[in-house]
């Protein structure tokens, strides 16, 4: 496992997928400089809502924390292209559920970069041309290849989501439980960025399929990133 690099702001540090040097956000986002892409998995836009459909209420604000959360990380980068990969959107209906304001400012988001790609998930195979942006099932960027769905027993520059890998370290006698980038320097999977996707422990079995093993975890802080080898993470 490589040794984090300070940056000057010391938000982040490089993580090295494939020989390609991206810059992690404690926020759950990739910064490709050479490229200017932010990369961002599983907003699930309209969560909230589908939940209060089920007669399960949650706090309706959760496209709203989502989008201002992605609105900074663009203010902050000022990225040429922004590609989100893959359930961008909680269901088929999502976009229908919007609020104006909220379907504003994705379309304003969406037009604030020269190349803004929604990478199809599962949940959202056709998200919504009309907020703007383009729609691909995978796109490659030089050695790396983003999607939705990592490929079982991984391949080689992979940059994924779907699984929302959290991971769980004990220090001092305490345990802390958070969202992470899963990775062993070929391939890795993004955490979930939605503010209310949950999490899969990295640990699981899931991850194993994927990685041959577990994983090295880039526990997300409130401050910066903390590199964590795979020998000091712990299940649920």
């Amino acid at each position: 496992m490589q040794a984090p690099a300070r940056t000057e702001s010391s938000q982040h540090v490089a993580l090295n997928v494939a020989g390609v040097d991206m810059l992690a956000d404690p926020a759950g986002a990739l910064f490709h400089e050479g490229a200017g892409m932010l990369i961002v998995a599983d907003l699930h836009l309209e969560k909230g809502s589908a939940f209060a459909q089920r007669a399960r209420m949650l706090p309706p604000f959760d496209t709203r924390e989502t989008l201002a959360r992605l609105d900074r990380l663009i203010r902050r980068y000022a990225p040429r292209a922004v590609a989100c990969l893959g359930d961008s959107f909680h269901d088929g209906q999502a976009a229908l559920r919007l609020d104006d304001a909220d379907r504003a400012e994705i379309g304003r988001l969406t037009g604030s970069v020269g190349d803004w790609i929604w990478v199809e998930g599962n949940h959202d195979p056709a998200p919504p041309v009309e907020l703007g942006g383009r729609t691909v099932a995978e796109l490659t960027l030089g050695p790396l290849v983003l999607r939705h769905i990592p490929t079982e027993g991984g391949a080689p520059g992979e940059l994924a989501g779907h699984l929302h890998p959290v991971a769980r370290v004990r220090a001092r006698g305490r345990a802390m439980r958070r969202r992470c980038f899963a990775t062993n320097g070929d391939h890795a999977v993004l955490p979930a960025f939605g503010a209310y996707a949950g999490g899969l422990n990295v640990c699981d079995a899931a991850f194993a399929r994927v990685f041959g093993g577990r994983p090295d975890a880039w526990i997300m802080g409130e401050s910066r990133v903390w590199p964590v080898t795979a020998g000091k993470l712990c299940g649920d």
